[in-house]
C-alpha cells in the first residue's frame, strides 16, 4: 500500500501543555480513514497540523510526499477541506462561491467552467447555482462545501465533523456522496465525527486519540473484537472512558496559533 498521509513522532505543545504526544500513523492512498476522539483529546490539533494551520513542535508529517511546514503551497494543493464551521460566503451565489475558490486555487480558466458544472451536478445543486447561499439549508451548504473543496482535483479530502447539525436523511446522502467520490475518483478521505455509527459504516480504518495519545488503530471490526464489544461506539467508550470532556484552554490556544499560521 502507498501511504498518502504519514505522521511520525508528532508532538504539539502549547507552553507547558502537550496537546498531541508523539503520535505516529499512516493513511493509505484511496482509504477512508476516521480519526476519532473525545473533546480535547488532540483530534483538532492534529488536523490543523496536517492541513498547514499549525506547526508541530516535534516530528514529521507528509501529505502526498510534501512537508506541510516547509512546502505549504504544495501540501495545500494536495488536499481539500470541509471545516466544522461553515466557511461559505452567504451573500454570494453557489456559483460565485465556486468561482472564487477556483481563482484562489488557480484552477485553469479553460477547465474551470466544466469542472464547476460537473461538481454542482454531482452534489445536485446545478439547478440552484444562481441562488444565494443564505437561502440554502444546512445540508445544501455542506454539499456545496464538498463540491468547492474538490475544484482543484485534490488527492485528499479532509472532513472535520461534516454532518454536525444535519438531519439523518441529509447525513446519509452526504456519506453516499463521499463513498461515491472514494470509489469513482479514488480520493483519500480523512474524517472526524462524533457519530460513531457513521465511522463504523464508512471508514476502512479508524484511529482513536485520547489525552494526546493514539490509543487504538484498526478496522471497525478489529476494534470491536479487541474491546469485546458489539458496536464502534461501545469500543470507543471502552477505550476512552465515560467522563464528559471539555476542550478548554488548549483548543483556544490552538485556534489562535492557527490564525497566525494561515496569515503567513
Amino acid at each position: 500500500m502507498t501511504h498518502i498521509i504519514e505522521a511520525h513522532g508528532v508532538t504539539k505543545k502549547f507552553k507547558d501543555f502537550t496537546a498531541v504526544n508523539n503520535i505516529s500513523f499512516t493513511v493509505n492512498k484511496g482509504e477512508i480513514f476516521a480519526f476519532l476522539g473525545p473533546n480535547g483529546a488532540g483530534k483538532t490539533t492534529t488536523i490543523k497540523m496536517l492541513t498547514t494551520l499549525l506547526r508541530p513542535t516535534e516530528g514529521k508529517i507528509k501529505l502526498d510526499g510534501h512537508d506541510p511546514v516547509h512546502e505549504q503551497s504544495d501540501a495545500r494543493r494536495s488536499f481539500g477541506i470541509v471545516f466544522q464551521d461553515p466557511s461559505l460566503d452567504d451573500e454570494l451565489t453557489a456559483q460565485e462561491n465556486m468561482e472564487l475558490h477556483a481563482a484562489l486555487y488557480s484552477v485553469p480558466k479553460d477547465i474551470r467552467k466544466t469542472r464547476l458544472e460537473e461538481l454542482l451536478h454531482f452534489v445536485d445543486l446545478w439547478d440552484r447555482k444562481n441562488s444565494l447561499v443564505k437561502e440554502f439549508s444546512g445540508g445544501m451548504k455542506r454539499r456545496l462545501e464538498i463540491a468547492r473543496s474538490l475544484l482543484h482535483h485534490p488527492k485528499i479530502l479532509f472532513l472535520d465533523e461534516p454532518t454536525i447539525g444535519l438531519d439523518p436523511q441529509t447525513r446519509n446522502h452526504l456519506w453516499d456522496y463521499v463513498g461515491k467520490l472514494n470509489k469513482e475518483e479514488g480520493i483519500t478521505v480523512f474524517l472526524t465525527t462524533h457519530y460513531m455509527e457513521e465511522a463504523d459504516k464508512v471508514a476502512h480504518r479508524v484511529a482513536i486519540i485520547d489525552h494526546g495519545n493514539i490509543v487504538a488503530t484498526g478496522t471497525p471490526e478489529e476494534l470491536k473484537k479487541q474491546t469485546e464489544t458489539k458496536t464502534l461506539e461501545e469500543a470507543f467508550l471502552k477505550l476512552t472512558g465515560n467522563a464528559i470532556r471539555d476542550e478548554g484552554a488548549n483548543a483556544m490556544e490552538g485556534m489562535r496559533q492557527a490564525r497566525k499560521m494561515w496569515r503567513r
